[in-house]
């Protein structure tokens, strides 16, 4: 995989938006559109999916409206996200889910 960066000013823009949620804190695909604007969560997942799992973008911050982890085309990746998240704080439910409001991020204004 490569670095999506280089693809599209509006994936620049997806990863400029990831950025900046902080440790310990997720947020939504769709959040994340919605803050860049002229973008789809699935566009979000796309950006995301191209990214090398080392990526030093927090791409494991980002996660479904259900508050679960997305499962990945090549099928290791949602485990690794689950760990990473885990190693940050963020606590899963029975469910496999991650509350909104422990752990959602607010976007500054």
């Amino acid at each position: 995989m490569t670095d999506c960066s280089h693809r599209s000013t509006i994936y620049q823009r997806i990863l400029e938006v990831i950025r900046q949620v902080p440790r310990g804190q997720v947020a939504t695909y769709g959040q994340i559109a919605l803050i860049v604007g002229d973008c789809t969560p699935r566009m979000v997942g796309y950006c995301l999916a191209s990214l090398d799992f080392d990526s030093d973008i927090p791409w494991q911050r980002i996660i479904n409206h259900q508050g679960k982890v997305s499962p990945r085309s090549t099928g290791h990746g949602s485990q690794l996200q689950r760990e990473l998240l885990e190693e940050e704080g963020v606590e899963f439910d029975a469910k496999g889910r991650v509350s909104f409001r422990k752990y959602g991020w607010m976007e500054p204004e």
